[in-house]
């Protein structure tokens, strides 16, 4: 077997030492700071110590937390999996092998969402859903009366958002993964007297059940740590209405200055990641 020149390495080193500069070692600290009393204010920023699992008990026995993740679930649920994955799945079937025009038309009008930076898609989505916004404007074309989306019904206002944000790489993802199934399978399953639902059923998911298990698990760690969005619109309130977790760490870190603490929730955070990415995997039936 031939050896490789000790020189060659060399050319790795960027790589790595990038690698260990802005990944490896952060999360190294974040574990580390999560087990420890930092803080900026009160009697524990004197003095650093080692605390245990103490944050993680806090935690758990912190209702602001426990509601927290639930409505990090509620808002994961609701804007990605049913959200971005369904609707980008739809429309990218509804688009396959339309004309050229229809999918451009249809194309610009969903990724202008998703290029568009989130904070300014949080501040037209404010303008959107204000009293005096663009939805209020047309529903008085019916005579309805005015509705405080943003009091009201916040988390349904940061949900429609998401989608409206996201979507579009979802659709990209399945419009290519449609692409690459050959016509002699579904034309033979039509031959065959498959009916549309069928098709898509027995043909179409199982053939691109890898694009579909990717995109669900790159689309949730992006929603998972949807920040600005929410912070944007509604600042995590009403009250705690819209608090997830991304919110409730911002608040405990940066608002309270209590980073040990803060640091323990992104683990949590970084948990229901990996369990999910997991969960999908096996339900789908996916080898890595």
């Amino acid at each position: 077997m031939k050896r490789k020149a000790p020189g060659s390495f060399l050319f790795l080193m960027p790589s790595v030492l990038l690698l260990l500069v802005f990944f490896i070692v952060p999360i190294i600290l974040t574990i580390c700071f999560a087990f420890t009393n930092m803080a900026l204010t009160g009697a524990a920023a004197k003095s650093l110590e080692f605390v245990g699992f103490q944050n993680f008990i806090n935690m758990f026995h912190d209702p602001d937390f426990r509601i927290s993740v639930w409505r990090t679930l509620v808002f994961l649920i609701f804007s990605a999996v049913i959200g971005q994955v369904l609707l980008g799945f739809i429309l990218a079937l509804l688009m396959k092998e339309k004309n050229v025009t229809f999918r451009r038309v249809i194309g610009i009008i969903v990724i202008a969402g998703w290029v568009t930076p989130e904070i300014v898609v949080a501040f037209c989505m404010v303008a959107f859903f204000s009293d005096n916004g663009s939805l209020n404007q047309i529903l008085g074309w019916f005579g309805a009366n005015p509705i405080s989306w943003l009091f009201s019904f916040p988390m349904v206002s940061v949900i429609i958002a998401n989608i409206w944000h996201g979507t579009a790489f979802s659709m990209m993802v399945y419009q290519s993964a449609l692409d690459d199934i050959p016509k002699e399978v579904e034309e033979a399953a039509i031959i065959d007297s498959a009916t549309g639902f069928q098709i898509v059923r027995h043909i179409t998911i199982p053939m691109v059940k890898g694009s579909i298990v990717t995109n669900m698990m790159l689309v949730t760690l992006q929603t998972l740590g949807v920040f600005t969005l929410i912070y944007t619109m509604t600042g995590g309130g009403p009250g705690t209405s819209t608090q997830t977790l991304p919110i409730f760490m911002y608040n405990q870190a940066f608002v309270n200055y209590q980073f040990g603490y803060g640091t323990a929730i992104s683990l949590v955070l970084l948990f229901i990641g990996i369990i999910a990415s997991l969960f999908y995997m096996r339900s789908m039936k996916v080898k890595v």
